[in-house]
């Protein structure tokens, strides 16, 4: 992993240890319906169907979306793809790990 990679590893354990992260397709679905999900992070590993359908919902929501390595592992949760932030500031910690990336252009839409 590149450090801007730790650094989100670093920044999702964080919200996850905070309470602020809710995971799992079922979970994160409804904190993004709700209008709760700051930020939604998908696994890079996840099908291309689950990555459609997360690039759309999130397209709706109006919620950035960031495809990352080992979402699950990063908040202790190796089988979950999907995780939402629901503070603003981890959310904002997350985008700017992204930031950091070579290459960066904003939020990835798994279509690279």
């Amino acid at each position: 992993m590149n450090p801007a990679g730790d650094k989100l590893f670093s920044a999702l354990g964080f919200a996850k240890k905070a309470g602020k992260v809710k995971s799992g397709e079922l979970a994160a679905e409804q904190t993004l319906k709700s209008g709760k999900a700051r930020i939604v992070l998908v696994d890079a590993l996840a099908s291309e169907k689950t990555r459609d359908r997360w690039s759309q919902m999130c397209e709706n929501a109006g919620v950035p979306l960031v495809f990352a390595e080992e979402v699950g592992r990063a908040i202790g949760r190796e089988a979950h793809m999907v995780a939402c932030v629901t503070d603003i500031g981890f959310a904002q910690m997350i985008l700017r790990s992204q930031a950091e990336k070579p290459n960066f252009g904003g939020t990835s839409n798994g279509k690279e």
